[in-house]
């Protein structure tokens, strides 16, 4: 007979093999969705087993917490779609389903997430819609005006006109209801976007000119499409004069980061006005570190559709680390630890953390036994967690950022975890500090 009365070595351990913490269900739910992009792969794991990992989660939550993580993805993490996968569940489940309907009022905010929850609803085949989804779909619907409805009435599997069929919503008001018969008419107003402008066979350059001169790009299109409006050789001074007037307050900063590559030309006036829409941020007093995995998983994409990786999604957060600091440190680890020179900010920033060293492998216990020799109130660890070493408690506060999804992490036990890469992980430390405060 084996002995049974020895040392358990079969612990959870990360992908690059330290030992993991082990999580309640609502955490390892949380954890899985707040940096999700669904059904996109990692370097580590298929986009596939995370959406299956959050499924199989979901019944050991209560229906509460998983309606308040399903919201929380989509009005502070911007996710589109992983709290439409939830409510699905959620509307298997007798014990969560009466929560759906007020759900999907919530979490669709664009027309075209009306069929894209559809799309979900019937993945694995046809099933009646029940009173839930359609009670919610059809709140949600009420929701959008024309120019919205026009924007997203598109040729797709699942058409809006499709959605109002199906869920039959009783309209606010006569004007509601003739906008209603107008789009199952196909009669609704074009509006003109950029989308519809390039599409109309207009000459890009006379378009882009166009619409820029007109104020009809939107913040957010104005700074992913800095590459198309170069590609075609648009009137510089216009793309200047575009991004001096952003209100870029709702655009996080490593959107910005993502677009430098593209922004030649225009880096200055991207910069200034990244750095001003983070200007009024509650500064974080006291003396911080931060810590930036540079490891090679940390280059893989946020998704198959996007340029954007997740050091761009970490770089972004230590510009607005560095800006919200009082007194901040900043430092990067991979197979060793460095410093990154202290009279930087912004892009210049960006660019001394790229080149602080080679990525390689993922040490950040040897990392922190270093940082922990420092003098500091806070250490702030930006990372995918997929440590190779084991990590030592801090020696002050400590937070783990996770900006990846993978199922076990070792950002538990001592340190406070924090999963996705918005500017409101910077607001919960900060809130978190005070309430701790005002409890001594």
């Amino acid at each position: 007979m084996a002995k049974i009365n020895t040392k358990n070595a079969n612990f959870p351990k990360t992908h690059e093999g330290s030992k993991a913490s082990t999580i309640k269900p609502e955490e390892q739910l949380r954890r899985s969705v707040m940096s999700c992009l669904l059904w996109e792969g990692e370097f580590y794991e298929s986009g596939k087993t995370i959406a299956e990992r959050i499924k199989a989660t979901i019944p050991y939550v209560k229906p509460e917490e998983t309606l308040k993580i399903a919201i929380e993805s989509r009005e502070k993490m911007n996710i589109r779609h992983v709290g439409l996968l939830i409510l699905r569940e959620m509307a298997k489940l007798e014990t969560h389903k009466h929560l759906v309907a007020e759900g999907l009022e919530k979490i669709i905010q664009r027309p075209d997430e009306l069929g894209e929850f559809l799309a979900i609803y019937w993945k694995d085949g046809k099933v009646p819609i029940s009173k839930q989804v359609k009670k919610g779909l059809g709140n949600a619907f009420k929701k959008f005006g024309e120019y919205q409805l026009a924007k997203y009435n598109r040729k797709v599997a699942i058409k809006l006109k499709d959605v109002l069929f199906l869920t039959h919503p009783k309209p606010k008001d006569k004007k509601q209801e003739d906008l209603w018969k107008r789009l199952i008419n196909n009669e609704l107003q074009i509006p003109d976007t950029w989308e519809t402008a390039l599409s109309s066979g207009e000459d890009k350059k006379t378009a882009w000119e166009r619409l820029l001169k007109e104020n009809k790009l939107g913040d957010l299109a104005l700074i992913r499409n800095l590459r198309n409006m170069n590609a075609v050789a648009v009137e510089p001074e216009l793309v200047k004069s575009a991004i001096k007037k952003m209100k870029a307050d709702k655009i996080l900063p490593f959107r910005f980061v993502a677009a430098l590559p593209y922004a030649e030309g225009f880096e200055k006036e991207l910069e200034e006005t990244m750095l001003k829409s983070i200007s009024s941020m509650e500064k974080l007093k006291g003396k911080t570190i931060l810590l930036c995995d540079a490891s090679a998983s940390m280059y893989s994409y946020l998704s198959r559709k996007s340029d954007m990786s997740r050091f761009d999604a970490s770089n972004g957060l230590a510009v607005l680390m560095k800006e919200v600091c009082e007194d901040v440190r900043i430092f990067t680890f991979s197979n060793k630890v460095v410093e990154v020179k202290n009279d930087v900010r912004g892009f210049d920033l960006i660019k001394a953390i790229a080149s602080s060293q080679e990525a390689m492998g993922t040490y950040l216990g040897k990392a922190v036994n270093e940082i922990n020799k420092c003098d500091y109130d806070r250490i702030v660890i930006i990372t995918d967690e997929q440590t190779a070493d084991k990590v030592p408690p801090p020696n002050g506060k400590g937070y783990i950022i996770n900006i990846a999804t993978y199922e076990k992490g070792i950002g538990y036990d001592e340190w406070v975890h924090i999963n996705g890469w918005s500017e409101a992980v910077i607001s919960y430390i900060t809130e978190l500090e005070k309430f701790e405060t005002e409890k001594e």
